[in-house]
């Protein structure tokens, strides 16, 4: 890293009075920059207890930065990189949940953290990896209209006594699609003594294969308490980034060398520099959509607690 761009992204921070928001996903470079470094849910109650800064630097994918906008509309949200969208959050548009609701009027709708903002209006409550069985519980209906990650509602489905309807038929991340029970086998054969981990975002069949499947701030909470030295991550690359750095002396290893997300790699210092300076691009929900998805976002942390 530049020491000369990390002193300027400094000194900007300062005179705006700025915080660098950043997700487990982001290469070396933005993790070691940011102030605050977490996973969905991190991010969203760390986005809801900024009182003391007037702009937000948010270094992850777009609906990220959507939620701390809702959770904070009285602040000026920007991302370094506007293309940088979660592809997974644009398989649910607004008119196929309405059309779902329609379809399912007495399902309760819980709609993963991972979604655009005008879907999220429409949710009854929100959820994340870490906290979605909890959530699910929360509600008193018992069907449950879930989107738009698959796998994550297969894997709520084992776990609760209620229907899970997935919204869409095929939601998916392509990032932990990538992951195929051959990968879970070959590395049982190459570290037999590794603890093998993976998110809920993969595919069912390499769920069970693994030993324990967490989000990735789970991931590095049970990593920190194990006193096992070998882990195999299967999430994307960069989760392995910030364990290494706030957990040494475990080797870690990824279940695949090639689980990248591409968008969340769009951000750069000089980048992140340019926002700081410029204040934008400026991510911006209509006041209606924010007002409403508020509610949803709330009542996620609420029952979060």
């Amino acid at each position: 890293m530049s020491s000369a761009l990390h002193e300027e992204i400094n000194q900007l921070k300062e005179e705006k009075n700025a915080i660098i928001l950043a997700h487990n996903y982001q290469p070396k470079e933005i993790q070691d920059i940011a102030d605050f470094l977490g996973d969905s849910l991190e991010l969203c109650i760390k986005a809801s207890e900024i009182d003391d800064k007037d702009l937000v630097v948010f270094c992850g994918v777009d609906f990220m930065a959507e939620t701390a906008y809702i959770l904070n509309p009285d602040k000026k949200i920007v991302i370094p990189d506007l293309n940088a969208e979660c592809p997974m959050a644009h398989m649910l548009p607004e008119e196929e949940l309405l059309k779902a609701k329609e379809e399912h009027p007495d399902a309760g709708v819980i709609l993963y953290v991972n979604s655009i903002a005008e879907a999220k209006q429409h949710a009854d409550t929100l959820c994340t990896s870490a906290n979605a069985v909890k959530v699910t519980e929360s509600l008193p209906h018992d069907k449950i209209l879930f989107g738009p990650d698959n796998n994550l509602g297969s894997h709520v489905q084992k776990k609760i006594d209620k229907e899970i309807i997935p919204t869409p038929k095929g939601g998916h991340c392509y990032v932990h699609k990538l992951f195929h029970i051959e990968d879970v086998e070959l590395k049982r054969k190459e570290y037999p003594n590794a603890i093998i981990i993976c998110h809920p975002e993969c595919n069912m069949n390499v769920q069970e294969a693994c030993d324990e499947v967490l989000s990735t701030g789970g991931m590095l909470k049970f990593i920190a308490e194990s006193d096992a030295e070998e882990f195999v991550i299967g999430t994307e690359i960069d989760m392995i980034t910030r364990i290494n750095s706030e957990i040494p002396g475990k080797k870690l290893y990824p279940l695949l060398e090639g689980a990248i997300c591409e968008t969340m790699k769009l951000h750069t210092l000089e980048k992140v520099r340019d926002a700081l300076k410029t204040e934008s691009p400026e991510v911006v929900v209509p006041d209606e959509v924010a007002s409403k998805s508020l509610k949803a976002v709330q009542h996620m942390l609420d029952a979060s607690k």
